[in-house]
């Protein structure tokens, strides 16, 4: 018998997860995808890690908890009394998509998922839609990656990720990003101002 080396595992090698989400937040994703020209590996990832980070995903989350557990120096208290789970939005219609996490960040995943005695893709699922439906988050990232021209079709599609957003968000919030987003698609057009510049001025009269 010879012996085989024994290849390692790379220490920053993903994890996948395909956590199943309602069609209608994977079209909103994939329109985020069309808009920014992201990957949208790149987009689900960055969503759920904004969520592990954030006291107000957290916070929204935390109220299913079953039990206890500790992110970012905060500690959530669970109790089996709590509320089961349900989606933000409701629809029978679901459908899978990949997302990939670097170790260190599947652990997170998975302690949240014990938290909400959940699998780790229905965390997964759960912490993609809050996070998305989070202004601390949406905003500033279509504020980063919104292409220097957009064109009359990608403006079509974004009013559709804005309109899904504030029909589903549970914050009670309504950004006008549809007015906001017409406005400097019709500057842009007029060459007035560069899209950062009129994007960055108007994101700051909503703050």
């Amino acid at each position: 018998m010879t012996n085989r080396e024994v290849r390692k595992s790379r220490s920053d090698k993903k994890r996948d997860i395909h956590p199943t989400i309602l069609i209608e937040l994977k079209d909103t994703i994939y329109r985020i995808n069309y808009i920014i020209s992201r990957p949208i590996k790149d987009i689900c990832e960055d969503a759920c890690l904004h969520g592990l980070n954030s006291k107000r995903v957290l916070n929204e989350l935390s109220q299913y908890f079953k039990r206890n557990v500790r992110f970012q120096n905060t500690s959530y208290i669970g109790h089996l009394d709590n509320p089961p789970i349900q989606r933000m939005s409701t629809s029978s219609h679901t459908e899978r998509i990949g997302i990939r996490f670097k170790a260190f960040d599947y652990e997170n995943i998975c302690t949240l998922a014990y938290a909400l005695n959940v699998t780790p893709s229905r965390a997964t699922a759960l912490l993609l839609e809050a996070s998305l439906m989070d202004y601390d988050f949406i905003n500033p990232y279509l504020e980063k990656h919104l292409a220097n021209t957009l064109d009359d079709n990608r403006m079509k599609e974004l009013k559709k990720v804005i309109r899904f957003l504030n029909s589903n968000n549970p914050y009670d919030e309504r950004i006008s990003w549809l007015e906001l987003l017409s406005y400097i698609f019709k500057e842009i057009k007029n060459g007035s101002a560069p899209v950062h510049d009129t994007l960055v001025d108007y994101i700051n009269k909503w703050r």
